[in-house]
């Protein structure tokens, strides 16, 4: 009888084992690239979302060391999210100043055809 519960109780704690969440090695590493990359392209410590994209990527790193995989998961998913969305305003405000600077062109060109005719 002793020995059934014996065995009965170490099943269930290898199952409850196997039930950890992994390393989220991949994830740890996709979030790190997003915010290498938004930093590549122009996202510095003055855009908000990049400001918590790093402190999420640095909670994610810190959780790995404790083995908390599940928090370290959920704060590099967060970190690239946040670091994309970084990028792509950065993306948007060099996008729109190209877009001003080319309607100025524009407008200059215009102007020099108008005085021509």
């Amino acid at each position: 009888m002793n020995k059934r519960i014996a065995c009965v109780a170490l099943a269930m704690l290898a199952l409850a084992g196997c039930a950890n969440d992994p390393a989220p090695t991949a994830q740890m590493s996709l979030a790190a690239k997003a915010v290498e990359q938004a930093r590549a392209v122009g996202a510095d410590e003055q855009i908000q979302e990049m400001q918590m994209a790093e402190r999420k990527l640095a909670r994610a790193e810190k959780n790995m060391g404790e083995e908390d995989y599940k928090r370290a998961r959920v704060f590099a998913e967060q970190a690239e999210l946040d670091a994309r969305l970084a990028e792509a305003k950065v993306l948007t405000q060099k996008s729109q100043m190209q877009l001003l600077d080319l309607n100025t062109r524009i407008t200059r060109l215009r102007k020099q055809l108008g005085d021509q005719q």
